[in-house]
This record gives C-alpha cells, structure tokens and sequence, in this order.
C-alpha cells in the first residue's frame, strides 16, 4: 500500500485531484451565477455538475497513466527523467489553490447574499385597479344574456375614462365568466385590488341591477347597491354605477367632463344589443365569427347611424378580416379605414378608431411613419389603452424594434391580463429576441387558457426549429388548429428532420390551399429550405400581391440569411 501511495504521488495524482476539486468547485460558483443570467433552464446546471463530475474520474485516470513533457503528453512508463518538466514546489502549489479556493469563495458567498431573481408572477396589485366581472344574468331568459354583457363591458369603458384608476381589460374580466370562482383567486390572477360584481334581473319594462366592489385580497365587500330602474333609463344608470364606485375608491377623476359616446346617440337598445352580438362573435377570432361580428356592427350602425363605438368595432373588424385574408384582404382593410374615420368625425377622442387606422396605415399602405404619427395621437389621448399599446408594438416590430414591442406587449397584457392574443404576440417578440425559455413557458399558459387558440402551437414549433429541436417541432406543429399555420409548421420541422419528401409534400399542401392569400408564408418556408430564387419569387409575388405581411420582411428570421441579397433590398 505504501508503494501504491508512493506511486500515486510521483505520478501526481494527488495534485491533479486537488486542482481538479478546487477548479471545479470554481466552476460550479461561476455557473451557478451565469447560467441564470442568461435564463438558461434548471437543466443546464445539471448537466454541468454532472460533466463535471465524470471529468474528475477521466482527469484521475489520464494522471496516473501519462505525464506532460517538453514533448507533449507521453505515458509515464515511457519518460525518461530527464524528460519531466520541473515540479511546482509544496509551496507555490499551495499558494495557487489557495488563491483558486479564496477566488470560489467569493463567488459563494455573493450567490448567497445577493437579491433573489424575482421570478415572473401574478401582475403587482395596485390598490386604484379593478376589474369588472360579467353581470350574471338572473332573468331567467338566455336572450337577455347580451344585455348583462353589454351592462358590463360599459361599465369597463366608464372606468376606464378615469385617469388614475387601472382597469383590466374586457377580455380578461370576461374569461371568469360563469366560472364561480373565488374573489381572492380571481383578484390574484388579474393583479387586482377590487373586483366589480353583481347581477342583472329584468321583469317587464323594469330592471333591478345589484353590484357590489369587493377586496381581492380579504374576500370582503367594500360597498354594495342595489338599483330598480325602467329599462329605457339604463344607459344613464351606467354612469351612476360608474360613478359611485370611482367615489368609493377615491379616485381623483378628470378635471373636464368626459365625453362618452360609447352608447347609441339615440340610446336605442336594439342597436345597443346588435353591437354586443357583434363583439360577441369577434372575441371568437375566427374568419368566420369575424363575418358575423360585421354583420351584427353594421346592424347596429343601421339602427343608429351615430352610434361611434359601433363604427370603431366595426373598423376592427374589417381589420381583423384583412389579417385572415391576407394578400386577399386589400378590400378589407379598405372598409375598416372608412369605419374608423367616421368614428373619428363622430368623436375625435375613440381611441379604439385611431388604433384601427393605425393598423390599416401598415398593412394596406406600409406606410410606418403614418402610423407612428396616428399611434403618438392615440398615446396622448389614451395612455392606458392596452389596444394602442398593442399596435404600438405591431409598429415596433415591423421596425425591428423587438426590445420595445416586447416592453410594449407586457404593459399591454398587465392591462389585460387573460388576453390569449396579447400573449400570443408577445410570445413571437421574445422567440425573435432568442428568450426561447420565456417564451415557451408563456405559450404554454395561454394554451391553458385557450386550448384552441390559433398560432400558439405553431410559434412553439418555430420556437424548437430556431433551437434546432426538430422532432419536438414536429409534434407542436402537428397540434395547430389553423390549416396555415399547421401546414407551414409541418413543412419546416419536415425540413429540419431531413425528410424531404415529407417536406415536399408539405409544401405543395401549403401551395396549393394558401398560395392566393398567404405568398409570404410560402417565401419564409422556401428560405427555410435554402432555396434563393424562390424565396425571391414568391416575396415578388406576395409584393406584388400585396399580401400585408410583407411588412414583417424586415424580422422574419426565416429570410435572414438573404438580406445582404441585392434582391432583397
């Protein structure tokens, strides 16, 4: 034994393992603090330590069996001793590890005492916040259902007009619809301090509306009334609602009167119910329902042609319609700016209206510097409209801007916190930016929220090709509901796997059923695949075509390795 510890010293086995040990504890400090930094996964670490490990056994064995000469590495039974490099003493041995340890140290104790990472949560609560939740319906009459919505979203616009005063947007507040649950649970989720609850119960020509302001955090009502008024007066009870809540929470209101045209100008409630159905079917985000949704806001526009909200929901609409469309949707966004410009001549103030013509402004005329000009307006006027904000940051990211659409979409979504499209946009800005983690795990929470939504599998496909997992890419893609995004999602993973048939017939799908409306998609696949020419020939064609997401050229990550092409200018 003595012999074999003799032999193990000459050899420096020893102090191989006790460099080894004080570098790789080294490492493990240095590790443990960059891998975070750069929001690596929990994964990662793991790994590291485990390499790490199997490299002390491999570093052990290489020691025993070959030492560094003049030569380079030769095995020890081989090496003259006039060939081994001169030993470090005791000492200065010593006086390098202590240094190494001192060094690892630190970097132990700064993990230590240094701030924890704030992890992503639930928005902060602020006590002037409040959402309002959909009025329960308690007339027993399932045609009155669009009254109780109507009576709520309006109440979400009043709020809304109050400066200080932070209101969750219509589509988050109406995903607890129905779902009964806990004030505390629904406050958390929304990061909110006061929830606006109640019901809506009609017997003839009268109505009794009961509401009460709850604290999310306790559970406890803050205030509560009852109203019984006739039915035609409705529309002025709106504001009285509005207005004792806002007095409740003492909040400053604005120093002018606010104009409010968000009712008919004739308070007609058959148009009023017409523009309801209208956002009914548009939150479904179908082609379809988007049809229906022009339908019902045209109704309503008929019923009274001064009704100014009806005429910004329906130029959103026609905006929404334009988008599915595609290079088929010029006519489209033709009609939103027409809507939103007599919205505008009605009320110069309907913020829904300028973000409507702001987004016309890119994808029908490309033309950027308007919109910048319309959307700096819609800012001043409406500073805490989570739709503008939302444009806002379409804008930026057509710029190339993606730091800032990104900022833009969380302070969008911190209005509107359930909003699946908000997320879905935010979740392509930080797959652009290269947050694969973020991103991921944000889709994934809007899956849960919408399991149908579109977009959302195909951007985790994209998000697994950009990191080359072709075979996870593969799957998501196969998941997405929407014929577009799904063939063109199969297509690329079909590309990444190597299966080129596979890719082929993918693409000619792709063609065949998408090629009228969606010639950009087609060139991002072909850029993909590495074929130039036809990349060029159908972003010709998609130019010439005037397929709207021609505008996105400038980020798509698919067609990067072609800027510096002369074509591509």
């Amino acid at each position: 034994m003595n012999e074999f510890l003799a032999e193990l010293k000459r050899r420096n086995v020893y102090k191989v393992a006790v460099a080894y040990a004080v570098i790789g504890w080294l490492l493990i400090q240095a590790g443990s603090i960059l891998f975070p930094t750069f929001d690596a996964p929990g994964w990662v670490m793991k790994v590291f330590v485990i390499i790490l490990a199997t490299g002390f056994v491999v570093a052990l064995l290489i020691s025993w069996a070959f030492e560094m000469t003049p030569q380079g590495l030769k095995r020890t039974g081989e090496i003259s001793p006039n060939e081994r490099l001169p030993y470090w003493s005791r000492r200065k041995f010593a006086a390098v590890m202590a240094f190494l340890a001192m060094v690892a140290a630190g970097l132990l104790v700064f993990q230590m005492t240094r701030p924890p990472k704030r992890e992503a949560g639930p928005p902060p609560v602020e006590e002037k916040s409040i959402a309002v939740l959909p009025m329960v319906n308690q007339s027993g009459d399932p045609n009155q259902e669009y009254f109780s919505d109507g009576l709520s979203e309006e109440l979400i616009n009043r709020l809304g007009q109050i400066e200080e005063l932070r209101v969750i947007g219509r589509n988050s507040s109406f995903h607890f619809k129905g779902k009964g649950q806990d004030s505390r649970d629904v406050g958390q989720a929304l990061g909110v301090a006061n929830l606006l609850e109640g019901s809506v119960r009609t017997d003839g020509a009268r109505v009794r509306i009961s509401v009460a302001l709850v604290n999310t955090l306790d559970g406890t009502q803050r205030w509560s009334k009852s109203y019984d008024r006739e039915l035609r007066d409705i529309f002025a009870l709106q504001t009285e609602i509005a207005q004792s809540v806002a007095n409740q929470l003492r909040v400053t209101l604005l120093g002018e009167e606010i104009r409010d045209t968000s009712e008919p100008s004739n308070r007609s409630l058959e148009a009023y119910n017409a523009y309801m159905r209208g956002e009914f079917y548009f939150a479904q985000f179908t082609p379809d329902s988007t049809r229906r949704s022009i339908e019902f806001h045209q109704e309503a526009i008929r019923l009274d042609p001064n009704y100014t909200k009806a005429y910004g929901a329906l130029a959103w609409s026609y905006c929404r319609l334009g988008f599915f469309s595609g290079a088929q949707g010029a006519a489209a966004f033709t009609e939103a700016r027409k809507a939103a410009e007599r919205a505008l001549a009605l009320n110069p103030d309907a913020a829904i209206a300028r973000s409507a013509l702001a987004y016309v402004a890119m994808n029908l005329d490309w033309n950027l510097p308007q919109a910048e000009k319309i959307l700096h307006e819609a800012m001043a006027r409406s500073p805490r409209d989570s739709t503008i904000k939302n444009v806002l940051a379409i804008l930026r990211t057509y710029q190339n801007r993606g730091e800032e659409a990104a900022a833009l979409r969380q302070e969008a979504i911190l209005l509107d916190p359930l909003n699946v499209i908000l997320q879905g946009n935010l979740v392509a800005d930080l797959t652009t930016l290269g947050r694969y983690g973020e991103a991921e795990e944000l889709a994934r929470k809007a899956l849960e929220l919408q399991p149908s939504a579109a977009q959302l599998h195909y951007l985790i496909a994209r998000n697994y090709l950009l990191q080359g997992k072709a075979e996870a890419a593969l799957q998501e893609a196969q998941l997405e509901p929407g014929s577009n995004y799904r063939l063109t999602g199969i297509a690329l993973a079909h590309v990444a796997r190597g299966d080129q048939a596979a890719a082929d017939e993918a693409l000619r799908l792709l063609i065949e059923r998408h090629a009228g409306d969606n010639p950009f998609r087609i060139a991002a696949v072909y850029g993909y695949r590495k074929e130039p020419d036809k990349v060029f020939e159908w972003l010709e064609r998609a130019y010439t075509e005037h397929d709207p997401r021609v505008i996105n050229t400038a980020w798509e990550e698919l067609l990067k390795p072609y800027r510096g092409d002369p074509r591509f200018a």
